[in-house]
């Protein structure tokens, strides 16, 4: 059975070589733009000054410094700036980070409330500033969808807010091919995972979405060999920008019962250790899957078996030893990427586990699409993933 479901997405998605040039054509000429970016990389790649070209003449505020897990202390910086000039426009140059700050940007701005508390409440009720991006890096989706998650650096707490769809998002493949390997090998970790969340669910799921997952997967298991070896392939980095988009941009999740486990438990991962959100989700997911075989999931594992990794029951003498099988391959599909598939590998204090188990205890969390996922199972899955 189909669950009820409404979809809408506004952001006009822009594709191909060249096409920052396109920026005086997508933003109207009387804003003040507050132009969000990271750190130095895309004065390196040439983005920079491509944005700096097209939007010659133009009102505009840069901000830098936007950290890999970004920060809600620095986005504060970034909202004091945008005030004090009175920017009216925000245009993200970056990645998922620069991304997922600019929409709280956006929010906060228009608010009297600190952007912690906006976070914290999970969506901003108000009005929001309009929103561009340029992006740099592939992996999180956030350039067509309106989630983003913020750290808080104080408290190493991570959170999940919703926000605001950019009004366009411009997708060049010849610049992420800039890019470091590691960056590329948990850009593709990250969308992975994001799929599996939306698929790893119930067989109630409709046939068509299945479907469209298992073709994202499928695309990001067939070039992530070759991005490996080239990641500087335009074509490639083409193919693994749109499958990044498509996965997290609703398209897959029509109808669909969602988990998110991994990223909740992730995320904690990550606020405690600074550990790449997408090499993260790479040593969870394997152990959310273990476990996942024991919490009424086993028939729609076994499909991930047949369909992704054609592992039959068959040819596994039996479905136990398929599913096992097909949690391995997707273990060693991360680690030919180049990423530590195991939290001690990782580097990863112990202490870390318990002190996730606490947070959610803590909060009288339970994860899955039932609900069903305890703090105690979330113990399981990081002692397994620990090994």
């Amino acid at each position: 059975m189909i669950q009820p479901f409404t979809y809408y997405n506004p952001t006009k998605l822009v594709f191909g070589e060249g096409r920052i040039a396109e920026l005086p054509r997508l933003i109207d000429p009387h804003y003040r733009i507050l132009l969000v970016m990271g750190g130095g990389s895309i004065r390196r790649n040439g983005v920079y000054d491509a944005v700096c070209q097209a939007l010659e003449g133009r009102s505009v505020t840069e901000f830098w410094g936007i950290e890999s897990n970004p920060t809600v202390e620095t986005i504060r910086k970034a909202v004091q700036l945008g005030r004090q000039e009175q920017c009216d426009f925000v245009l993200a140059v970056g990645g998922g980070s620069v991304i997922d700050a600019s929409k709280l940007i956006i929010a906060a701005m228009c608010s009297d409330q600190d952007p912690w508390d906006i976070v914290r409440a999970g969506k901003h009720r108000g009005e929001y500033l309009p929103l561009g991006v340029v992006l740099t890096i592939p992996a999180t989706g956030s350039e067509m969808n309106s989630g983003g998650v913020i750290s808080c650096r104080e408290t190493q707490e991570k959170y999940s807010f919703s926000s605001k769809h950019p009004q366009f998002s411009i997708l060049d493949p010849r610049v992420p091919t800039s890019l470091p390997p590691y960056q590329v090998a948990c850009g593709i970790a990250d969308t992975f995972v994001h799929v599996m969340e939306q698929y790893m669910t119930t067989m109630r799921s409709p046939l068509l979405m299945d479907r469209m997952a298992e073709g994202v997967l499928h695309t990001l298991i067939e070039i992530a060999p070759g991005l490996t070896l080239n990641h500087k392939d335009v074509d490639l980095m083409g193919e693994f920008m749109l499958c990044a988009t498509v996965g997290l941009n609703g398209y897959l999740s029509w109808g669909v019962d969602q988990d998110w486990s991994t990223h909740y438990i992730g995320h904690e991962v990550t606020a405690l250790t600074g550990l790449t959100h997408g090499h993260t989700l790479a040593i969870i997911l394997p152990a959310t899957l273990q476990v996942m075989r024991h919490l009424g999931k086993q028939d729609k594992l076994l499909q991930y078996a047949t369909r992704i990794w054609g592992l039959t029951p068959q040819a596994c003498q039996g479905e136990e030893h398929a599913i096992t099988a097909a949690i391995e391959a997707t273990k060693q599909f991360f680690a030919k990427l180049g990423l530590s598939v195991t939290l001690r590998d990782a580097e990863v204090p112990h202490e870390v586990i318990d002190e996730v188990v606490r947070r959610f205890t803590e909060r009288g969390t339970v994860l899955g699409e039932h609900q069903n996922m305890t703090p105690e199972i979330v113990r399981q899955i990081l002692e397994l993933a620990y090994e």
